[in-house]
């Protein structure tokens, strides 16, 4: 599944074709996705004018002269800008023509991916609407650090990489990132959050938002069913130091990485490093 470096990635890749751009039509070719497009969209959004683009967590939002776009990856899904009259291939489910000869292609072979007209403009919607308005802080924003974690683990008895995955304590933190965050941070993750230190969520924080970042400068993770908007893949997965490296040694004491279930996710960590 695209993480939010993936979806942050695609944002800033679609973003200078998009802004300031009129919408001609929205053609759908398949409305069959993790909920059903609705045949009055291509009607709402036509001839309006895309205001803004930005992401909360892994939903996208773009903003138009009235209501928004709420756009969701799901398992499969990528966002591709091409010229409107370029041959769909299979699972390219809509576009969104533009009308300077673009599109916007949604292309989603599992079609758990989401595409919603909202009334509410983008501001209104991450208040208001079900799937945003009870979300964490964003990792990469202000509101986001050790105190945060620190506070909210007293009242939990979870597994603390359950706990950094629930995106109503903090966005964003899918399986490859806990992974990653917390061998730096030098956490076990079946450790209970409620016993972990103040200072160590601190560096816990820090780190978080220090491998998010580097993620998407990197242009984020390679995963199976994902490749940046211009088709090239993420180069992130070749510095990941624990995920997916189960035996190998480990990168700072040279121990065989182990591997484990935790919260029915994968989770693979060094014991000698991680306590």
């Amino acid at each position: 599944m695209p993480e939010l470096p993936e979806v942050e990635t695609t944002l800033r890749g679609i973003r200078p074709y998009l802004e300031g751009g009129r919408i001609e039509q929205l053609i759908v070719r398949d409305p069959r996705l993790r909920r059903p497009i609705p045949s009055e969209t291509a009607e709402r959004v036509a001839g309006q004018t895309v205001r803004s683009l930005s992401r909360r967590s892994k939903y996208l939002l773009i903003g138009l002269d009235q209501g928004s776009l709420l756009i969701h990856l799901g398992m499969s899904g990528s966002l591709r800008v091409v010229p409107a009259d370029s041959p769909p291939k299979k699972h390219d489910h809509l576009d969104l023509v533009l009308s300077d000869g673009r599109c916007l292609r949604f292309h989603d072979p599992r079609r758990f991916g989401l595409f919603l007209w909202l009334p509410e403009t983008p501001g209104l919607a991450e208040s208001r609407h079900p799937l945003l308005r009870d979300l964490g802080p964003e990792p990469l924003g202000t509101a986001f650090d050790g105190d945060h974690l620190h506070r909210l683990s007293r009242e939990r008895r979870v597994a603390v990489k359950i706990f950094l995955m629930d995106a109503s304590v903090v966005v964003g933190v899918g399986n490859i990132y806990a992974n990653e965050s917390l061998f730096l941070a030098g956490i076990h993750p079946a450790r209970a959050c409620h016993r972990i230190g103040l200072e160590r969520y601190r560096r816990l924080a820090e780190v978080i938002r220090g491998v998010l970042e580097a993620s998407i400068t990197q242009g984020g993770t390679t995963l199976r069913d994902f490749v940046q908007e211009d088709g090239n893949p993420g180069y992130f997965a070749q510095s990941l130091r624990v995920y997916g490296r189960t035996g190998e040694p480990c990168v700072a004491c040279g121990a065989p990485l182990r591997q484990r279930r935790i919260g029915q996710r994968s989770s693979f960590y060094c014991v000698h490093c991680q306590h």
